[in-house]
């Protein structure tokens, strides 16, 4: 068994590393970009359509932000405002194909931008990286199906 101690630092370095990792990534696109269109476009990606003010919850951001961002998407034409089925008065917002598109050229961007940092990795250490991919997203995965029924993950 694993000390929780080493595990918490090692989480801890996690996400700090992905975070300087995407203000890396960023910073090389030369993109102006807020980083939050990419950020509701992937929520809607992962957590289907959902109102406005959900949006803004699990985006973690005000109520009056992610309206001016549901509008910049909207107007790109990448959301849709689609009629909530339970209270017809009530509009879900879904990421519409368009999107999904921008999203996927943006990480290619991203991706691409950070080929050149990473591009003498020995096959062992991509091998690692990879690993470390599919294991943080299969925990993400089981989070959000435990979030999604009120279970603890």
């Amino acid at each position: 068994m694993h000390d929780p101690f080493e595990l918490r630092t090692v989480l801890g370095d996690l996400v700090s590393v992905n975070h300087r990792l995407t203000r890396l990534a960023a910073s090389v696109t030369g993109s102006t970009e807020s980083p939050a269109i990419w950020r509701t476009i992937a929520v809607l990606r992962d957590h289907g359509p959902m109102r406005l003010g959900e949006l803004a919850t699990v985006s973690r951001v005000s109520q009056p932000t992610m309206t001016k961002l549901v509008h910049t998407l909207d107007e790109r034409g990448w959301i849709r405002r689609i009629v909530d089925s339970r209270d017809s008065r009530a509009w879900l917002i879904s990421a519409d194909p368009k999107g999904l598109a921008a999203l996927d050229a943006w990480r290619d961007e991203l991706a691409s931008a950070l080929e050149p940092t990473f591009a003498d990795l020995a096959d062992d250490e991509l091998a690692t990286l990879a690993a470390a991919v599919e294991i943080v997203r299969g925990r993400l995965a089981r989070a959000s199906a435990a979030s999604a029924t009120g279970a603890v993950a």
